[in-house]
């Protein structure tokens, strides 16, 4: 895996370079990637970590360059100060995940995970608006949601059924009374029994027409 920070900072952030200690800081994404500045990987996926600035019209000409030169590439955009309109419009440029600049190592390399396997990063907010929005214009079968169900533990279906809603790790553990640790354990089980890449994946498969 291959890490490239664009920032205009002078230095990683100490939580980036704990998080990815061999990463790479850059001002600005060459206009190509055979730049000199960069040597970008044929066999290694390279993530883009764009820390976002004040310049309205950068995360869109940031992101054209990296669609046009950086085939294959993924891209996450860090924001000091996220919000729910920034992160439509990144998502809406091709980024894969929106979250803030200063999130702690753990959780930078949980995104870094979860964007490899091609599922999407979200705020929290954000997540759980998209989930009530698109679950409530979808309606599966209750045989087929069924034979999703039906392929997990009870545990792992309880913790399912609480992410479909949009919880967060730490609010699902508090409701079932478990650790966020094991919490993690069950999704990490259900999305590889169910296919799923990411929460939202996992909400519409098992949308709100399932009551019980």
């Amino acid at each position: 895996m291959q890490d490239i920070f664009i920032s205009a900072l002078p230095a990683l952030l100490d939580s980036w370079a704990e998080a990815f200690p061999k990463a790479t800081l850059l001002h600005a994404v060459p206009e190509s990637a055979a730049s000199p500045k960069l040597k970008v990987s044929n066999t290694q996926t390279t993530i883009f970590w764009l820390h976002i600035n004040a310049d309205k019209s950068w995360l869109a000409n940031t992101m054209a360059l990296i669609v046009k030169d950086y085939v294959g590439a993924k891209v996450v955009v860090l924001a000091n100060m996220p919000n729910q309109a920034e992160s439509v419009q990144a998502l809406s440029l091709g980024a894969m995940g929106y979250c803030h600049a200063y999130m702690a190592p753990a959780v930078l390399k949980e995104i870094r995970s979860v964007i490899s396997h091609g599922g999407l990063w979200l705020g929290q907010d954000l997540l759980q608006r998209l989930i009530e929005v698109s679950t409530s214009r979808i309606g599966n079968q209750p045989e087929y949601v069924e034979g999703l169900l039906a392929k997990l533990t009870k545990r792992e279906k309880e913790v399912a059924m609480e992410a479909a809603k949009g919880l967060s790790n730490k609010e699902i553990a508090r409701v079932l009374n478990i650790t966020e640790r094991t919490v993690k354990a069950h999704l990490a089980h259900t999305f590889e029994r169910l296919g799923a890449k990411d929460r939202l994946q996992l909400a519409l498969m098992l949308n709100n027409n399932y009551k019980h």
